[in-house]
């Protein structure tokens, strides 16, 4: 069962500078339970996004109502032996990273809800660091690293938890086998984290639809080693999601269905990291500019994405400029490869 996030946490401005990346070393190891948003009216005039933050009330992440609360990402293994998983269907928003071997994992990122389990929890990566850089100083649950990363991750701006760190936090599933069968307790994570930080604006915008853009009934995105579409469904106003030709379903909330879907096309290099069996670990840029595709109300938006740091948020705006908003509910944001 999902629970709302209840009173504000207490929390703390805190400002850091993410550390650059320069260690060399190796990566953590090439990882491979138990365990619907809401409708949103296609607008008949569409008009212009606001440049506004979420206001108060409303969650920065999917511009729902939302209280205050602090933020919990959390790495989650989403091949074929992890699926189906566990608390996605919560997520405000869900990340989608190439890892080894061209595969992908998912970082789910919860402030508004949180569900019982989420799972089955893998390990954190360097482009992480970059990433939730915007968020300010999140908790990021994992099931460990490399120990050339680990310095890196405690010299971030970041609270890390992990089944060594907080072990109350997580529990194993006799119903998978390792290493897909470790769950987080989420509410037991953050209970573990001295004044996490509330969730903050990251550049995302909410309302209606931009003018024009393309019908579309479904839009695929390929890494080297796995698929993804994303189906239109009019009945709910969301995309249904399918990994690798397979609806993509939580065991606890039903089919996976955000609002928006935004497929950012960045750059994906190879890292000076490899993994204990020499693959080499890509790198996922995240801080910079390019193009992305905009995927909401049954229609796909051409789209530009820009951010200048890694403690700065992503803005995205239309060919011509102008803020490009979401629909409000889960965004799904995934990171593809340049083409």
């Amino acid at each position: 069962m999902t629970r709302e996030r209840g009173a504000r946490r207490p929390g703390r401005v805190l400002t850091a500078l993410l550390c650059a990346v320069a260690a060399a070393g190796l990566y953590g190891c090439s990882d491979s339970g138990p365990p619907e948003p809401t409708p949103t009216p296609a607008p008949t005039t569409p008009a212009p996004a606001t440049t506004a933050p979420a206001p108060t009330g409303l969650s920065p992440f999917t511009g729902l109502p939302a209280r205050p609360a602090p933020v919990l990402a959390v790495k989650i293994d989403n091949v074929a032996a992890a699926r189906p998983q566990t608390g996605l269907g919560a997520a405000d928003l869900v990340y989608v990273e190439q890892v080894e071997g061209g595969a992908t994992r998912l970082l789910a990122v919860y402030a508004s809800r949180l569900p019982e389990l989420v799972g089955p929890v893998r390990s954190a990566r360097e482009s992480d660091l970059e990433l939730l850089g915007a968020f300010g100083r999140p908790v990021l649950a994992y099931s460990g690293a490399q120990s050339a990363l680990n310095p890196l991750l405690n010299a971030a701006p970041l609270h890390p938890v992990t089944e060594t760190t907080d072990p109350g936090a997580f529990r194993r599933s006799p119903d998978r086998a390792a290493p897909h069968n470790l769950y987080l307790r989420p509410e037991r994570a953050l209970a573990t984290v001295s004044e996490p930080q509330d969730a903050r604006d990251i550049g995302f915008r909410f309302g209606p639809a931009p003018a024009g853009g393309t019908p579309t009934d479904a839009e695929t995105v390929r890494y080297p080693a796995a698929r993804y579409t994303f189906t239109w469904s009019a009945s709910d106003r969301t995309w249904r999601v399918a990994m690798d030709g397979r609806a993509a379903r939580a065991t606890d909330t039903g089919p996976v269905a955000p609002s928006t879907v935004v497929i950012q096309r960045v750059t994906v290099r190879p890292s000076r990291f490899h993994d204990v069996t020499g693959a080499v670990s890509p790198y996922t840029e995240t801080v910079g500019r390019g193009t992305a595709t905009v995927l909401r109300d049954g229609r796909a938006h051409e789209a530009r994405w820009s951010r200048t740091s890694s403690t700065s948020g992503t803005t995205f705006t239309t060919p011509g400029g102008e803020p490009l908003a979401f629909a409000p509910g889960q965004v799904w944001v995934v990171l593809a490869p340049r083409s």
